[in-house]
């Protein structure tokens, strides 16, 4: 069971006293790896028996870690920060109910559900502590040796929400982008399957050119390039038109990288379709459509 899984499932067995918990620990966690359960107390404004209660409650349903050393202390797990980015959600009037998962990934989770006015939408989990922590380094501009995981999901969130929010006005083919809450994100629901996972493509090359269009205009446009570009973050809808996910590395035109980060997106789509549906295409040409004004 995932962290998300759990999450939805206790998060309406929670009460507004484990909340205030949750929001301690996580305001503590800047300063101390474990809080002390005094620290948890105090700013609570619990007596010792309501906050041993509290966190005991917390501790079974795997919402927060405890450790004994010097002391007693207690950190979040990623089941307390997805219960508190949901009642964000849930009390800003962005979230009503949860659904289906709709993937697990290496470095995300993402569910079905539903908004207060019935309409389905996808919301993202960011799991960045599911890659080894120098990976993340290696990959993640926004990561550095002084942040944890939760702070680190949270970061690579927004840098996503902010990327939809540049290039969905300009007609890009990305999800619709929501809300977003720590490491939470809320966009227009995701229907299809990855172009990885599909064994057949009607009209292959419509498909990359369809591909290559929305690159174009992410690069001329809303001036940033995707920087992680490959068939397991394209979807392929039932109508046979595509969804760009996956933005949290994304980089703007004038990155002193984005010469070699836009020609290893366009190379990696190349490739597939080269490799899948042996569509010759000439890295250069492509290129200079994508670049060409």
């Amino acid at each position: 069971m995932s962290a998300a899984d759990i999450a939805v499932q206790v998060f309406r067995k929670l009460e507004s006293e484990d909340f205030r918990v949750l929001n301690v620990i996580e305001a503590a966690m800047s300063k101390h790896e474990f809080v002390p359960e005094e620290v948890i107390a105090r700013f609570a404004s619990f007596n010792p028996e309501e906050a041993a209660f509290r966190l005991k409650r917390l501790s079974k349903f795997r919402l927060i870690r405890r450790m004994r050393g010097r002391y007693l202390g207690y950190t979040l797990k990623y089941a307390g920060y997805d219960c508190l980015a949901i009642n964000a959600l849930v009390k800003g009037n962005v979230l009503e109910a949860f659904g289906k998962s709709l993937g697990v990934g290496k470095e995300a989770d993402v569910y079905d559900a539903l908004n207060p006015e019935g309409k389905r939408v996808a919301v993202k989990f960011q799991r960045l502590g599911r890659i080894s922590f120098r990976q993340t380094r290696r990959k993640r501009s926004y990561s550095t040796e002084k942040t944890g995981w939760l702070y680190q999901s949270k970061l690579a969130t927004e840098k996503e929400f902010q990327a939809l929010n540049l290039v969905f006005p300009h007609g890009v083919a990305v999800p619709q982008p929501i809300s977003q809450n720590r490491h939470v994100l809320v966009m227009g629901m995701i229907d299809g399957v990855e172009l990885a996972e599909c064994k057949e493509i009607s009209e292959p090359e419509k498909i990359l050119n369809e591909i290559l269009l929305n690159i174009r205009t992410t690069y001329l446009k809303a001036k940033i390039i995707h920087a992680d570009l490959s068939e397991y973050n394209i979807i392929l809808k039932s109508d046979n038109h595509i969804l760009i996910i996956d933005w949290p590395q994304y980089v703007t035109t004038d990155h002193p990288n984005a010469e070699r980060l836009l020609k290893r997106d366009v190379r990696n789509i190349l490739r597939f379709f080269r490799r899948k549906h042996l569509l010759k295409t000439k890295l250069k040409d492509k290129l200079a459509f994508v670049t060409s004004r």
